[in-house]
């Protein structure tokens, strides 16, 4: 059973629970929402076509076992830069405090690859033991940037080794996030 149990927007106001959390983080259009609906093959997340639609903590009660926390975008959005300050402080201050989190899977948009916003979050994960996966999304659309920067382990201690490639609208690589996370 998938329950929504809201939209929060502060760390703060997040409810106490004993349920692991696995957030989901990513650039602003990266089929965040999508690929969260793809795995528990049900519409929770709300999609949008315009970028920066998800603006609070919104958390997702999976069989009364796990958490699923759908985190703000980053890097895109039209926000003013006061609203794109506060939801990274907001971002940082989940990461840092939430000691429910298990794993942050941050996407990234294979057609595009990693930008600076991807490696500045994956740099404050690393500088801090924040246990992160990289996840690249919309694997069946055409790769639109060829001088794509090359992720490692080697240079990213925090991050997971294993790099998982996934499409939400084909339903591909969905299995192995659902193994990760428990949902059947």
């Amino acid at each position: 059973m998938i329950k929504f149990v809201g939209s929060f927007e502060t760390v703060n106001s997040l409810p106490k629970t004993q349920f692991e959390e696995y957030a989901f983080v990513g650039r602003s259009n990266v089929g965040k929402s999508s690929l969260i609906n793809a795995i528990v093959n049900e519409k929770i997340a709300r999609t949008s076509n315009t970028p920066g639609r998800t603006q609070s903590l919104n958390l997702f009660n999976i069989n009364d076992k796990i958490m699923i926390v759908d985190l703000p975008g980053y890097g895109y959005a039209r926000v003013s830069k006061t609203d794109a300050l506060r939801w990274l402080h907001r971002l940082e201050e989940y990461l840092l405090n939430r000691s429910q989190l298990r794993r942050l899977f941050i996407l990234i948009d294979s057609r595009i690859g990693p930008k600076d916003s991807d490696l500045d979050l994956m740099d404050f994960c690393d500088n801090n033991g924040i246990c992160y996966q990289i996840v690249y999304t919309k694997k069946d659309k055409k790769i639109r940037e060829h001088t794509q920067v090359e992720l490692s382990h080697e240079n990213h201690p925090a991050m997971i080794a294993n790099v998982l490639e996934t499409s939400a609208e084909k339903k591909y690589g969905l299995q192995e996030l659902r193994d990760i996370i428990g949902v059947k």
